[in-house]
């Protein structure tokens, strides 16, 4: 409707993809029986190597930190040559005192 594709198959989804933003699984809301295991997590939506293989040969893969290793995302992905996901967190704090000043003055 909003020329957004919704996908249920992650690997369909990641189909030449030149951007794959990952988000932060957040264990203190995994009590609730509403999401698997990490395990299970990891096996129907984790970001590993194979899967990233299907997105496009320049990639980048975001992540806004911090990183459960083996549970979103792959050890190999996170400290790959597609990843900037360091830079990304490098410069977050940065980015958003600009965004806040700007918007608190008005500009």
């Amino acid at each position: 409707q909003y020329g957004v594709k919704v996908y249920t198959d992650l690997n369909e989804g990641l189909k030449d993809v030149d951007v794959v933003i990952m988000l932060r699984l957040q264990r203190e809301r995994m009590t609730g029986g509403l999401l698997p295991s990490e395990g299970e997590f990891y096996r129907l939506f984790g970001l590993t190597t194979a899967r990233l293989a299907g997105a496009k040969p320049d990639a980048i893969v975001m992540h806004p930190g911090p990183i459960n290793r083996g549970v979103e995302i792959e050890s190999a992905v996170a400290d790959g040559a597609h990843s900037v996901i360091l830079n990304q967190v490098t410069y977050g704090i940065a980015i958003r005192m600009a965004v806040l000043s700007m918007a608190m003055s008005g500009q």
